[in-house]
C-alpha cells in the first residue's frame, strides 16, 4: 500500500479547511455590530426594543444571543426579554 498519496491527499484537505477557518475569522460585522462566541454577527445594543432579547441597565436593548457577558458594558441586565 502506498501512503504517500493518501498522506497527501489529507493534507490538502486540511489545508483547505485551515484556510477557510481563517477566511471565516477575518470576516468583520458590519458598522453596528460585533461577532458573539459564536462567530455570528449580532446587533450592539441600541434603543430599539425590536427583536430585543434584554434591557440593560443604562436603559439600551441587547440582541444577545447567549446570557453570558449581555450587557456587560452597559451595567448589566435590568430585566430579561427573552432569555436567551
Amino acid at each position: 500500500m502506498r501512503l504517500a498519496p493518501i498522506l497527501a491527499a489529507v493534507a490538502l484537505a486540511l489545508g483547505a479547511a485551515a484556510t477557510a477557518s481563517a477566511h471565516a475569522a477575518q470576516t468583520d460585522c458590519s458598522r453596528g455590530y460585533y461577532k458573539n462566541v459564536s462567530g455570528h454577527c449580532v446587533h450592539s445594543p441600541a434603543s430599539n426594543p425590536i427583536g430585543a432579547t434584554a434591557r440593560c441597565r443604562d436603559g439600551t436593548y441587547s440582541y444577545s444571543e447567549h446570557a453570558s457577558g449581555t450587557c456587560s458594558h452597559h451595567g448589566g441586565v435590568r430585566t430579561w426579554i427573552h432569555h436567551p
